[in-house]
């Protein structure tokens, strides 16, 4: 499996604390099946502002070191860039970075507040020729009042990473409940761990992948876990499974 999104770098945002956390986070992740990670590291302006290059040595001195203890474990630099309608400047300026120096860019956006320059901010990526891929939609509260706003962004070209926590609670029961229907109707494409901690997620994805297990098929999991984040990692397009309206009555009966 491939780890689609981590914070494994130290001291450079709100994830690993310390190089000593970093080398304990990649065990983990090891222990839990994961031969690769890709590094995503937060890029938002005035908060987390550490540049390509700072992050790529920390990346190359970690993945040195890894490869001789764990010679199957390979690590690739990208960011988890919060929106802003500044994107492709900041790739171009190598500050944030895509995912392993391709098209494809991972980014956030709020929890509460549905950004008013949303689907602005895609057709800039979209026509400076990247590929837009949105973190964790199942967290969003708007995702989660209307799924199948999913639907119209992921016919712009668009693409969404899902959390493993999500599948078993780790950020509540309305998360989960919104992770489960978006998983069944073809709107996650990548599935990640989002850690920042030791003994937090990493421990629990053969739970996670054992829930997974129950909704939907082993072929799909393998697409989600490995075979499209490889794909990314290529820099190769990805045939994406057709994704399906959610009936909104039946889908809030669900989640009350």
């Amino acid at each position: 499996m491939i780890d689609f999104h981590s914070h494994i770098i130290p001291g450079i945002d709100d994830g690993a604390d310390d190089i000593k956390e970093t080398f304990n986070l990649i065990e983990e992740a090891k222990e839990a099946g994961f031969t690769a990670i890709i590094s995503t590291s937060h890029y938002w302006e005035e908060h987390y502002e550490v540049d390509e290059k700072e992050r790529k040595t920390w990346i190359d001195a970690v993945g040195m070191n890894v490869k001789n203890k764990m010679p199957e474990m390979d690590l690739y630099l990208g960011s988890e860039i919060f929106i802003t309608s500044d994107i492709p400047e900041l790739l171009q300026q190598k500050k944030a970075s895509t995912i392993n120096n391709t098209r494809y860019v991972l980014f956030e956006l709020p929890f509460e507040d549905k950004p008013s320059n949303l689907k602005d901010v895609i057709f800039k990526l979209l026509s400076n020729k990247l590929k837009p891929i949105i973190a964790h939609p199942e967290r969003y509260t708007y995702v989660q009042k209307n799924p199948n706003l999913l639907i119209e962004l992921i016919d712009m070209g668009v693409l969404f990473q899902g959390n493993f926590g999500s599948i078993i609670g780790m950020y509540g029961k309305k998360v989960e409940k919104t992770m489960k229907v978006l998983l069944q109707n073809n709107l996650i494409h990548f599935l990640g761990s989002d850690v920042h901690r030791t003994k937090s997620i990493y421990p629990q994805i053969p739970e996670a992948l054992e829930q997974l297990k129950h909704i939907i098929p082993k072929e799909e999991i393998d697409e989600l876990t490995t075979v499209n984040a490889k794909l990314v990692l290529a820099n190769e397009s990805i045939d994406i499974r057709k994704p399906i309206k959610i009936k909104q009555g039946l889908f809030n009966r669900f989640l009350s």
